[in-house]
């Protein structure tokens, strides 16, 4: 009898933590056990050291918790949302984004903008370089001929000023980084402050706001490659996805828009009805082709600077649901496409060919080339602001 005890209370401890891992639970996580209760946790906001720059500056880590136990933590470089830990149709609680539980692994050259807020411009510059106002500016070109997410010391790569917050309806941390003049390149002091406030109805919202003292392209966004059956849990092929987009914008083979907003009716980047991820991915279609997958920016059919849901996906098994809702005019879908297992990220899980998925809201990609594209072009009378949602729910 004592044996069959012993078996059962072992048999129930293994569950138990096999119900907890990934939830920041377990030996990989950070911090304690939080369970999902619907209005049962204490809303909190904390601090503590992460990491240590090359510099010796220190790197801090942020924790958020919600009143039903969800939790972000985001740290001071590069803005970068470490882990977000959500639950599925059972509470259960793990963590839906790729990236690391160390800070050093983010130093890394290979790191794929985990997580991070990406700029002073977000996603692709044709050719590295762009003209304002008779001046050509020559940028970094690090993706082939062309300039990637702000060159190679972009906002993903810096240390930004931080401090927490605390509202009657979340809690968050806001940061603020001054981009000099000149740096990679760009023209005008940016003062730029991005807030990330995790809300007690499930939503992490992100708000971006900027300044310059001289007229400069600007695009922000953030980067996390998300996985809603849970960060390093197999392929997102089966996460069905809807974008309220009719167009997108075709690119050439290096990935650079041509200018063309074209429909999507009739084509594997048609998004408009809820489609499996994986669905159409691999077909004969040359804009496919080109990215190895989706890689491609949609042009949503909300209007003007509302705010609109953008995108919503939804995973069958965990029964987790993710809706974007954006005040941006495009919204570039990632598919993971270059992601190939030489990358081991959480819990010494490897990262291999479309493992998590990116949903970056946006200005268009090469707008500052492209004079039918809405302008991405920020004037010192002007102040950049721009929105984004992250709403979890299930069913």
């Amino acid at each position: 009898m004592r044996r069959l005890i012993s078996s059962i209370i072992l048999v129930v401890t293994l569950l138990l933590v096999s119900f907890f891992a990934g939830s920041c639970g377990g030996p990989c996580g950070l911090g304690e056990k939080i369970a999902y209760r619907k209005g049962g946790v204490k809303m909190d906001v904390s601090k503590e050291i992460f990491g240590t720059m090359p510099d010796g500056r220190d790197v801090e880590l942020y924790t958020l918790v919600n009143e039903n136990g969800l939790r972000a933590r985001i740290m001071n470089y590069g803005a970068i949302l470490v882990s977000l830990e959500v639950p599925d149709k059972n509470g259960k609680l793990e963590d839906v984004t790729l990236g690391y539980y160390n800070f050093e692994d983010y130093l890394r050259s290979n790191s794929p903008y985990f997580g991070a807020i990406v700029g002073r411009y977000g996603n692709r510059i044709g050719s590295a370089q762009f003209t304002l106002e008779g001046v050509t500016y020559n940028l970094v070109a690090n993706n082939g001929k062309n300039h990637l997410h702000g060159g190679k010391r972009g906002f993903d790569k810096v240390v930004w000023d931080a401090k927490p917050v605390k509202k009657d309806d979340g809690v968050g941390v806001w940061l603020s980084y001054l981009s000099k003049d000149g740096e990679e390149n760009y023209p005008g002091n940016l003062r730029c402050m991005v807030g990330y406030l995790l809300t007690n109805d499930d939503k992490l919202n992100i708000y971006y706001t900027s300044k310059t003292d001289k007229a400069t392209p600007i695009n922000l966004t953030h980067h996390s490659y998300f996985n809603l059956a849970g960060q390093g849990d197999g392929d997102i092929l089966d996460h069905i996805l809807l974008i309220d987009a009719d167009k997108f914008t075709p690119t050439d083979e290096g990935l650079i828009p041509t200018g063309e907003l074209r429909s999507v009716e009739g084509t594997p980047i048609d998004f408009t009805e809820p489609r499996a991820i994986g669905e159409r991915i691999d077909q004969d279609y040359q804009q496919l082709k080109y990215a190895s997958g989706y890689d491609h920016n949609w042009v949503l059919n909300k209007k003007g600077r509302s705010m609109a849901l953008a995108a919503r996906v939804y995973e069958p098994e965990s029964g987790r649901v993710m809706e974007v809702y954006t005040t941006q005019p495009g919204i570039q879908f990632y598919s993971g496409n270059f992601l190939d297992g030489t990358i081991k990220g959480k819990c010494d899980k490897v990262y291999k060919h479309r493992y998590g998925f990116c949903l970056e809201t946006q200005h268009f990609p090469d707008s500052p080339n492209k004079e039918n594209f809405p302008t991405t072009i920020l004037r010192p009378s002007q102040t950049y602001n721009q929105v984004t949602v992250f709403k979890f729910t299930t069913k």
